[in-house]
């Protein structure tokens, strides 16, 4: 013989006694919230959620409420407001989750509020430390990044690439602030071109020509503020030609960047020739109302205290940086090197 099954409404004995007032007012806010600005205001709903969130926190410490009352919280939410969404069980949780991540601080308040809810569920899915998930919310909304972007900058420890313990510049003593740190910030170690199917011997010219052909991911790379000016940029100097291999202008800097790209490790000489490019740049290229140009050499490694020393005694704002063609990823999940065939198909794929 079948069990009978327990409908919903024959549930609510089994419910705690306050529920019935909270779901009342729950209702209330919420067709308050919809009036106002009918959820489209992105920061409404993130606050919506966010009271949510705390008042399930609140209910659960202090009644003990289980699993089963996020059901039935969802269930009538669901009835109340049949043509909205975003009150499943699983979507509840997180608003607890996230009011619990940022009940402490208003600031912290502010800042979610101005990301759509998407962005804010990756975070909690993503991170479990609260100030890392403040810091890629600040950058989210510096750079303008979708979730999917998002996910990519996490997933690549952008975090940890733009540690300043970790960057080899000279920028301190040869900008001025806020230029400096602004140049700082706008480095990273190592830089990942994960975009490229490509191994540790192909060239420099091989490198620098599929880079270009994917320029919309190298830009993304290196980060906002990136404009490309262009590649095997030429300088004469003394009757001499010289090519930087790749150029940009930076839109926050006020300054162009000149990029040095290498294939092997770092050495003390790339210091020199970029040093050269950057007083031909700002003589014959930077106009008067431009910043000194800045330089990064990007090598395939880099020893730290050799890059110190080659820099110490330039004239000019130079950074020194590594890159790679893979996320870290452990050894087991790591692709092996690609085909002939997969680097025509990349090296050719850009072709005009």
């Amino acid at each position: 013989m079948k069990s009978k099954k327990v409908l919903p409404d024959q549930a609510k004995s089994r419910l705690p006694q306050g529920y019935p007032a909270f779901l009342a007012d729950l209702k209330s806010r919420i067709g308050s919230a919809r009036i106002k600005a009918v959820l489209a205001v992105n920061s409404e709903l993130i606050a919506l959620y966010w009271d949510i969130g705390r008042q399930i926190l609140s209910r659960q410490k202090k009644e003990g409420w289980g699993a089963g009352v996020i059901g039935r919280l969802a269930l009538d939410l669901k009835r109340a407001f049949p043509d909205m969404t975003g009150f499943s069980p699983r979507n509840l949780l997180y608003m607890k989750q996230f009011a619990e991540a940022h009940s402490k601080s208003p600031i912290s308040q502010q800042l979610v509020a101005k990301l759509p809810w998407g962005h804010n569920v990756l975070l909690i899915d993503r991170l479990d430390n609260n100030e890392t998930r403040l810091w890629y919310a600040q950058k989210t909304l510096e750079n303008g990044w979708s979730r999917n972007v998002l996910a990519m900058q996490i997933e690549s420890r952008l975090i940890e690439r733009q540690a300043k313990d970790k960057k080899t510049t000279n920028f301190p003593v040869r900008l001025p602030k806020p230029q400096s740190d602004l140049a700082e910030d706008a480095l990273k170690d190592p830089y990942v071109f994960d975009f490229l199917s490509m191994s540790g011997k192909m060239r420099e010219l091989d490198i620098e020509k599929t880079l270009v052909n994917h320029i919309t991911d190298f830009l993304l790379e290196l980060g906002a503020g990136f404009a490309f000016v262009g590649r095997q940029y030429p300088l004469e100097v003394a009757g001499e030609d010289f090519y930087i291999d790749l150029l940009f202008y930076h839109t926050k800097l006020h300054c162009y960047v000149a990029i040095e790209l290498k294939t092997g490790d770092f050495k003390p000489e790339y210091a020199g020739k970029i040093n050269f490019y950057l007083s031909a740049l700002d003589d014959l290229v930077k106009s008067p109302a431009d910043n000194p140009s800045i330089g990064i050499i990007l090598c395939a490694a880099k020893n730290k205290i050799l890059a110190e020393y080659a820099l110490r005694d330039m004239a000019k704002p130079i950074g020194v940086s590594s890159y790679q063609f893979t996320r870290s990823l452990p050894k087991e999940f790591k692709p092996s090197l690609p085909t002939i065939a997969e680097l025509e198909k990349e090296l050719g794929g850009g072709k005009q």
